[in-house]
């Protein structure tokens, strides 16, 4: 599924598959997800880009082939793909272990062809194990929102049965309430209205907050104060009041982002020892944990497939805010 001109709608086009150049593998897609981050790939301007663009960056799939001097993979093996799409090897992040950092950063639908097609050529590095017990579907989305959600969490490295609260109970959120709740966290989901009370409940919040209902920071600091707030909003409007709601020495996350700025008291930061931060996916073998972890505790994104062919239907569902999590374009099911 192509874009042919700077915002254009999406074609389904035939493709050649080459075989794959030194250091990288071919892989037969079977899931690929569908994000915010996608349909800024689907609309881009064209001022960076060279067209056709194939968008896509939550993969998973079979390997079909693999290049030279392609080392740990064969032929069969189950492999997801994300955010990350490959890196240098040898600048100063890379070899500290930060390959996500690495300033040569690949990214799928960005960096080359993405994951929205029958079939993606990427570097070998960018390969993440899928392991057995956890469905392909289920598995494209830890590429990125779930290995996000995840490393967001356990490297925040709070206290065990620490207060984590997620905000937005959307493609992230309910991602981010069931790592926290299954790490073993006092779990508070944050949504706009009461509607999402019970779902939020059943994915393992302790605590709901209806932000249309509450002041969110000021109902966090009347449970005691956050350690932890994983924000995965899109918007940072809520931002200045939400940081209230932090404890002494507690972290606000963010995952989720537009355009906008953030403004923090110094004192405050000063005195309650508060930390405001970013956080950005996470490598190959984080993604293998994340899925990992899922595999042992249940962990699952909510997801509503659609057929590869009604990508673009996808997108104005997306952008409209019709799925409340997930949507994966499933290849099997192409018509």
């Amino acid at each position: 599924m192509v874009v042919t001109e700077p915002r254009g709608p999406l074609h389904p086009v035939a493709a050649e598959t080459g075989a794959p150049p030194a250091g990288w593998a071919r892989v037969s897609v079977m899931a690929s997800g569908v994000s915010n981050a996608d349909i800024g790939t689907a609309a881009d301007t064209g001022e960076n880009t060279a067209f056709p663009v194939t968008p896509g960056h939550e993969v998973a799939g079979v390997v079909a082939e693999t290049g030279e001097r392609v080392e740990g993979w064969a032929v069969g093996d189950r492999v997801a793909i994300g955010w990350f799409g490959g890196s240098c090897g040898h600048c100063a992040h890379c070899r500290a272990g930060d390959v996500v950092h690495c300033p040569e950063r690949k990214i799928p639908g960005l960096s080359y062809p993405g994951g929205w097609a029958q079939s993606i050529t990427v570097p070998a590095d960018a390969l993440a194990r899928v392991p057995d017990g956890l469905d392909l579907v289920d598995a494209a989305p830890f590429g990125c929102a779930g290995v996000t959600t995840f490393n967001s969490i356990r490297k925040a490295r709070i206290r065990a049965g620490g207060r984590v609260a997620a905000f937005g109970i959307g493609g992230l959120g309910h991602l981010a309430v069931q790592f926290a709740a299954k790490l073993g966290h006092e779990t508070v989901a944050i949504a706009r209205g009461g509607d999402r009370e019970q779902l939020a409940r059943e994915l393992g919040a302790h605590h709901y907050i209806d932000s249309q209902a509450q002041v969110p920071g000021a109902a966090l600091r009347e449970l005691g104060g956050a350690d932890l707030i994983v924000y995965t909003a899109s918007s940072t409007a809520p931002l200045d009041e939400l940081l209230t709601g932090l404890g002494v020495h507690g972290q606000l996350t963010l995952v989720g982002v537009d355009t906008g700025s953030v403004t923090v008291p110094a004192a405050r930061l000063v005195m309650n020892g508060h930390t405001l931060s970013g956080h950005l996916t996470g490598s190959p073998r984080e993604t293998e944990e994340a899925m990992a972890f899922a595999v042992t505790t249940g962990v699952r994104p909510m997801i509503e497939r659609m057929p590869l062919k009604k990508a673009g239907e996808a997108v104005t569902r997306l952008r409209a805010g019709a799925p409340r999590f997930r949507i994966v374009l499933d290849t099997v099911d192409s018509q």
